[in-house]
């Protein structure tokens, strides 16, 4: 049986991660933060970091608790901050406000924080405990830890495809493969995610939108890979506000045509050439992640997503699987050359999951060491 104490914080840490999780998608280059006030067995406040700028999410708890904060317990799931940002310390907000224990789920890995504010705290009087549903928090900032730690951020890639593999039919019919259900679901996947990614070939051949398209969502930062700037003046990307932009990685960045793109409001990124003419992956997300970019969700065509593999740069797949078969020697498939020539070369998944998504079948897993190694992750 478990005790009644340990089921009521893990109850109070759950409340802090949903309210957290309001946020993803939208504090890069912060991290998703919840917070919950209780005193006296009752929840007295709560608040989430709702966008890098605004007040972090200890701040709106304490503000609807009021006076009623003095004497209270603060779960968060997140180690408080103690250095001066974009605003004040986090840590001096609960000690002003007379908080008397702060349950944390985990360490912030941020090296301007890194223990010092539970040591803050401590050294204040405060109680802390830390280490409550953290399993779940790791799993909820993975991308900000990613980029902290690895300095890039953490890539999901999405596809969509038959049973047998094929993204289109041998005449390039694709829309649409799987059903409304599926594209709410990847809405959703879009509307948490800092940036969406594609290959120029993708803009040519579909010329998506790459917006969210889900009441309440929002538009992530759109990011075509585009080595020699061939991107059309009438791509419907174009059609981007100012909270989610376009942005373009290349080879180089001098050039009249790059100038013009920049005129049009698009930001150049400039990349270092992989050696064939193309852009070097693993630089493009050196550089994402010192611009503060959490998370980017990859829906690249094959060849990308197959460089992508190559790699080694993919954290997780999400995999949308219609129940037809397309068939054809010509028609599309998922992957493009992955360098594979031994079995024991192919990438593995872990942690593969299945779900129903309306008529359609959802597979979610994670590639690589770095999502299974949690020693690497703060306490």
């Amino acid at each position: 049986m478990v005790d009644p104490a340990v089921a009521f914080d893990r109850r109070m840490m759950d409340r802090a991660l949903r309210l957290a999780r309001r946020g993803l998608g939208r504090t890069a280059p912060n991290p998703v933060v919840g917070c919950v006030l209780v005193r006296d067995g009752r929840v007295v406040g709560e608040g989430f970091h709702p966008k890098a700028g605004a007040g972090h999410a200890e701040v709106f708890a304490l503000r609807e608790a009021g006076s009623r904060a003095r004497g209270a317990t603060a779960y968060v799931t997140l180690e408080p901050c103690s250095h001066h940002g974009r605003t004040p310390p986090c840590v001096d907000a609960l000690i002003q406000a007379g908080v008397v224990e702060v349950v944390a789920a985990m360490g912030d890995p941020d090296e301007r924080v890194a223990g010092r504010g539970f040591e803050r705290l401590k050294e204040a009087g405060i109680v802390v405990r830390v280490g409550v549903r953290q399993a779940e928090s790791v799993a909820l900032n993975r991308p900000f830890v990613s980029r902290i730690l690895r300095g890039r951020p953490l890539l999901t890639v999405k596809m969509a495809a038959s049973m047998d593999g094929k993204t289109a039919t041998q005449t390039g019919q694709s829309q649409w493969i799987t059903g409304v259900a599926a594209r709410v679901s990847v809405g959703r996947l879009r509307d948490t995610h800092d940036v969406i990614m594609v290959g120029i070939g993708t803009v040519l051949a579909d010329d998506p939108r790459l917006n969210c398209r889900i009441v309440g969502g929002r538009d992530p930062i759109r990011l075509v890979v585009d080595s020699q700037l061939r991107i059309p003046d009438a791509a419907q990307v174009w059609s981007s506000s100012a909270d989610a932009p376009l942005w373009l990685a290349t080879v180089g960045a001098g050039g009249e045509r790059a100038e013009y793109l920049r005129r049009r409001g698009a930001k150049i990124i400039a990349c270092r050439d992989d050696g064939v003419g193309r852009v070097d992956l693993n630089d493009l997300l050196k550089q994402l992640g010192d611009l503060g970019i959490n998370s980017v969700l990859s829906e690249a065509g094959a060849v990308l997503t197959g460089a992508l593999m190559r790699s080694g740069l993919v954290d997780r797949l999400a995999l949308y699987l219609a129940p037809m078969l397309i068939g054809g020697v010509g028609a599309p498939g998922l992957l493009g050359n992955m360098g594979v020539d031994d079995l024991k070369e192919a990438p593995r998944l872990h942690g593969a999951e299945i779900s129903r998504v309306g008529s359609d079948f959802l597979l979610t897993a994670s590639l690589g060491d770095w999502m299974r190694d949690e020693a690497c992750l703060p306490v």
